[in-house]
C-alpha cells in the first residue's frame, strides 16, 4: 500500500469550487482509497491505495471529483519524499533570518529542467524570485502572495503544465502528518 497526497487546486477558494472535506473524504473512500484524511479545507487530502502511480491517483481523483461535484480541479500528487526533499532544498532558507511568511511552493505536474527558469520571465514579477528544482518552484515574494503577479495561473501559463501553490507552514505540516501515519 502506497499513501498519496494529493493537492487539489483552487477549490473552497473565494466562494468558487466549494466542497466540504467531509464530503471528499466520503467520495475518496468510496472509489477504494483507504485512510484518508484532509488538512485545512484548501485542497490536501491523503489517500493510502494499492497503486503506486502518483499520475493515475491524480487522474482518478480529479474525474471523481468532477463526476460528483462538477467541478474540474486539477490535482497533483506527491509522495513523502517529494516533501523531505522540498524541505532540504529550499534554497531560500539558506539566507540569513529568511522571512518564512513569504515562502511558497509550487508543486508541479511534471519534472522541470532549471533552465525552464527563462520560461518564467522574472522580469515581469521582479522583485519576487524562484528557484527550480525537479517538481517544485520554490517562490520567495517580495511583499506576499496577494500582491503578486507570480501565481499559480501565471506559472501555467508560461510554463503549460499544471502547478498548485502552497505555503511554507503548510508544507511543513503536511509533513508532519505523513510522519503520523508511518507511525499508525
Amino acid at each position: 500500500m502506497t499513501t498519496h497526497l494529493a493537492l487539489l487546486r483552487g477549490i473552497n477558494v473565494s466562494g468558487h469550487n466549494m466542497m466540504k472535506m467531509e464530503a471528499l473524504q466520503k467520495m475518496l473512500e468510496n472509489i477504494g482509497y483507504t485512510n484518508v484524511k484532509t488538512y485545512i479545507q484548501s485542497g490536501n487530502v491523503f489517500v493510502t491505495t494499492d497503486e503506486e502511480n502518483p499520475a493515475a491517483v491524480g487522474f482518478k481523483i480529479k474525474q471523481e471529483i468532477f463526476k460528483i461535484f462538477g467541478h474540474d480541479v486539477p490535482v497533483v500528487v506527491i509522495n513523502k519524499e517529494d516533501l523531505v526533499s522540498c524541505l532540504n532544498n529550499n534554497i531560500f532558507l539558506k539566507e540569513k533570518e529568511p522571512d518564512t511568511k513569504k515562502l511558497y511552493v509550487a508543486f508541479v505536474s511534471t519534472e522541470l529542467h532549471k533552465d525552464r527558469i527563462h520560461d518564467l520571465k522574472m522580469s515581469q514579477v521582479k522583485p519576487d524570485e524562484v528557484h527550480i528544482d525537479k517538481n517544485r518552484i520554490y517562490i520567495k515574494y517580495a511583499v506576499s502572495a496577494g500582491k503578486t503577479r507570480l501565481d499559480q495561473k501565471y506559472i501555467e501559463k508560461k510554463l503549460n503544465l499544471t502547478a498548485t501553490i502552497r505555503n511554507w507552514n503548510t508544507v511543513n505540516q503536511l509533513l508532519k502528518m505523513y510522519e503520523e501515519f508511518e507511525q499508525e
